[in-house]
């Protein structure tokens, strides 16, 4: 009885016992072998807003880097696409922000936050400079003309402390860039000592591309 207590109390035994079930169905469908998260999954610590915004982008990006959708809004499981869609349903009612897209800190036309007491602010920038942001981006990678960045688009960058001239070559190879932590140069300094390590992958391009 003992035991029990002892293994119930045990967060890493629960996740053990947990794992095991998911690894066997998990390695069975994927035809496979191993630990059930070596090669499906990798984690990333996101520093700040310039981590954050890199990542949401790379991400919502996929599918037009992968000319699987021609814009980021005919996507399939992204939340661009899913905040696009929620975008246009407001338009003829209200429509309720989903539970599982966190608000931006506020909105371009009203200036009113989308954020109540009771969420967390996802952005320093409007849904509206989000979607311009990637939209522009998107094309620069569909039809492989960088040119000069839009006016438009300058302030948000610079908001974020990303440096303009690398962007689109940030989003571009953002998974090779990074492995472990992703941020501003002073912000993987700091996560670098915290943690009591020498080094992180990354230093060269957060100095690249974050101001």
């Amino acid at each position: 009885m003992s035991l029990w207590r002892e293994r119930l109390a045990d967060l890493s035994w629960f996740m053990r016992c947990l794992n095991e079930p998911i690894a066997r169905q998990a390695n069975k469908e994927d035809e496979c072998t191993g630990r059930f998260w070596e090669g499906h999954f990798k984690s990333q610590a996101l520093l700040d807003d310039a981590a954050l915004i890199s990542c949401m982008a790379y991400v919502d990006l996929n599918p037009v880097r992968a000319a699987i959708a021609q814009t980021p809004e005919d996507s399939e499981f992204t939340s661009f696409a899913a905040r696009v869609e929620i975008q246009k349903k407001s338009v003829s009612k209200s429509e309720p922000q989903s539970q599982w897209l966190l608000p931006f800190a506020e909105t371009k036309k009203t200036g009113k936050s989308q954020a109540t007491q009771n969420t967390h602010v996802c952005l320093p920038i409007s849904q509206e400079e989000y979607f311009e942001l990637v939209d522009w981006t998107g094309r620069c990678i569909r039809d492989g003309k960088r040119g000069a960045i839009p006016a438009h688009i300058q302030p948000i960058l610079q908001r974020l402390e990303i440096k303009q001239d690398n962007w689109i070559d940030g989003i571009q190879h953002y998974g090779n860039y990074f492995y472990k932590v992703v941020g501003i140069m002073r912000h993987l300094l700091e996560e670098t000592e915290r943690q009591g390590q020498k080094w992180f992958k990354g230093q060269s391009a957060a100095r690249l591309l974050y101001q």
